[in-house]
């Protein structure tokens, strides 16, 4: 049994994209999907959709030469430890070349969206 379903969701996509597989198979949950799609509009991972078993699979992005679109990942906030912030606190990931991932009450956002519609939330995990 998984403890944190949403670290192992962003451990199984960052270890296929290291060794090139074309698209990931998850189990299926809401909040895998609507992180997922998120992504998918961010430029990190590719197509998304739900298989008839049940499960969410990802189509994974590759740039120039081969190399993933998702160098890494850091889980912010934990199932241990829930961490909070507020609008006027987020800044941005890597300079600017990272996407800070918030779950908000108006859904799973970016940073950037997060800053847009003056909301803070919970920081699920940073990616670059």
């Amino acid at each position: 049994m998984v403890n944190d379903p949403i670290a192992d969701f962003l451990v199984r996509l960052q270890n296929a994209s290291r060794v090139h597989h074309e698209r990931v198979t998850v189990p299926f949950s809401s909040m895998k999907h609507s992180l997922a799609e998120l992504l998918s509009q961010e430029g990190y991972v590719g197509e998304v959709d739900r298989s008839t078993s049940g499960a969410l699979r990802v189509e994974l992005r590759y740039g120039a030469g081969g190399r993933p679109a998702i160098n890494g990942v850091k889980r912010i906030s934990k199932p241990s430890r829930r961490l909070y912030q507020g609008v006027r606190d987020i800044r941005p990931i890597k300079h600017g070349k990272g996407l800070l991932v918030l779950s908000t009450p108006a859904g799973v956002l970016s940073g950037s969206e997060a800053r847009k519609k003056r909301v803070g939330g919970e920081i699920l995990f940073e990616i670059w």
